[in-house]
C-alpha cells in the first residue's frame, strides 16, 4: 500500500493590497499613510511575506514606510518581491499570450503552497488601471483566493469630485501620443460621451499632463464639461470642473499648475 502524502494544503489568498497616491513625491511632501489607507490595510501588509509588484524598489520603500506604523513580520530584506512580467515592446509579445500567462501563474506558486501573497501597484487598487489585473486572472484560473483590501483609486476620487456623471462613466486610459490621432480620438469620445451621457475618464504620464490637457481644450465642443482633478489625496491637491469654453481663457495658468511630476486625471461629460 502507498504510504500516504499527507493531506494537501488548500491554496492561500492573493490580497491585493491599495497603495498611496503620491507616487514620486519627495518623502518630506509625502501623505501620511495612516490618513490614505485604513490600519487594517497596514497591519495585513505588515504579515506578509511575499509580495507581487511592478516595482521591487518603490514596494520597498512603500513596506519601509508601513514598518514605521506596524513592524513587519520579517526584516525587509528577507521578505520576498518578485515583479510582475512585462511585455517585450516591438516583439509582439502580449499579457494574454500563453507565454505571459505561463510566466504570471508561476509567481502564484507560493500561493498555491499555502504562503499568502500581497498585490501591490505603484499607485492606488492593484488591477485597476494596471497590469496587476493578469495575477489577478490567474489566480482566479488557479483556483487561489483573492482578497481585496479597501483604499484610495485615483479614478473614482476624481469622478466623485467632478460632479459629472456617476451614474455612468468610462476609464479610457491613454490617449494616441500622435496629435492627429489624438485629437480623432477626443472627437470620438466626445460624441460618445453626448450620445450615451456618460463621462469619460483619462490619465496621461504626468510629464504629459499639461500637454493632454491643451488637447482636451482644442479638440473638445465648448458646452463640454472637463473635469481635472490633480495631485489626489495629497496636501495640495485640486479638483476643478468647467465647460470648456470657460476653461479656454485660463489655459495658461492650467498648464502652469499641472505639476510635471504629480499624476493628474481628466473627466469630461458633453
Amino acid at each position: 500500500m502507498a504510504a500516504s502524502s499527507g493531506p494537501v494544503r488548500a491554496p492561500a489568498p492573493l490580497v491585493l493590497v491599495p497603495n498611496t497616491l503620491d507616487l514620486g513625491e519627495a518623502p518630506e511632501h509625502q501623505s501620511d499613510l495612516r490618513d490614505v489607507l485604513p490600519d487594517g490595510v497596514l497591519r495585513r501588509a505588515a504579515e506578509l511575506t511575499v509580495w507581487l509588484a511592478e516595482d521591487a524598489k518603490t514596494t520597498r520603500a512603500f513596506l519601509k514606510r508601513v514598518d514605521s506604523v506596524h513592524r513587519l513580520s520579517l526584516p525587509l530584506q528577507q521578505i520576498q518581491i518578485h515583479t510582475l512580467p512585462r511585455a517585450a515592446k516591438g516583439k509582439g509579445e502580449s499579457h494574454a499570450s500563453p507565454a505571459a500567462k505561463a510566466s504570471t501563474a508561476l509567481l502564484l506558486a507560493p500561493a498555491l503552497a499555502g504562503t499568502p501573497m500581497g498585490l501591490i501597484s505603484e499607485a492606488g487598487l492593484p488591477g485597476v488601471a494596471d497590469p496587476g489585473a493578469e495575477v489577478v486572472a490567474a489566480a482566479h484560473e488557479a483556483g487561489v483566493p483573492v482578497v481585496v483590501l479597501a483604499g484610495p483609486s485615483s479614478l473614482t476620487l476624481a469622478v466623485a469630485a467632478s460632479g459629472l456623471n456617476g451614474q455612468s462613466f468610462a476609464f479610457v486610459g491613454y490617449l494616441p501620443q500622435d496629435p492627429a490621432a489624438r485629437t480623432a480620438r477626443i472627437r470620438e469620445l466626445d460624441h460618445l460621451s453626448k450620445r450615451l451621457n456618460q463621462t469619460q475618464v483619462l490619465i496621461e504620464t504626468p510629464y504629459r499632463n499639461a500637454a493632454l490637457a491643451e488637447a482636451l481644450l482644442h479638440a473638445l465642443q465648448p458646452a463640454t464639461r472637463l473635469s481635472i482633478s490633480c495631485g489626489l489625496t495629497l496636501p495640495h491637491a485640486w479638483s476643478r470642473t468647467h465647460r470648456v469654453a470657460d476653461w479656454r481663457p485660463q489655459s495658461t495658468s492650467v498648464m502652469q499648475s499641472l505639476a510635471d511630476k504629480v499624476p493628474a486625471v481628466f473627466s469630461f461629460l458633453a
